[in-house]
């Protein structure tokens, strides 16, 4: 239905699982907004989301703690109905450190979202 469910574990050194819900492998389009300083707005994909957080892929680092916006469009497969588009306020938990050459990471924590209309078109 929505996509296949992970079951993958991350855990404290002490062996504490650090998730408190599941994640779904899900490939989603999305736009992250750097609200702090020159603000930007980076395209990316999403690898994993849960009801409370998601994990995507980005060219540079961010900080952990630092505070984006997240905008994802659920396609209609998904919804089951016309795409819905979501903008997400999160915050930076992880930063994974990437191998020479690869993409870095993003573990974000979603702290609120909000509906957004349809996409703009674009006059040609």
């Amino acid at each position: 239905m929505l996509a296949q469910q992970q079951d993958l574990t991350s855990r404290w050194p002490q062996g504490q699982e650090r998730r408190s819900m599941r994640r779904f492998d899900m490939r989603l389009q999305a736009l992250i907004h750097l609200p702090s300083g020159k603000p930007q707005d980076l395209p990316t994909e999403t690898q994993n989301v849960s009801a409370r957080g998601l994990f995507f892929y980005l060219d540079r680092p961010l900080s952990e703690g630092s505070r984006i916006e997240v905008t994802l469009t659920f396609p209609p497969h998904m919804t089951l109905t016309d795409s819905l588009r979501v903008r997400f306020a999160a915050r930076v938990v992880r930063v994974d450190q990437p191998l020479p050459g690869s993409r870095i990471g993003v573990a974000a924590l979603i702290e609120d979202y909000e509906f957004l209309g349809p996409k703009p078109m674009v006059a040609g």
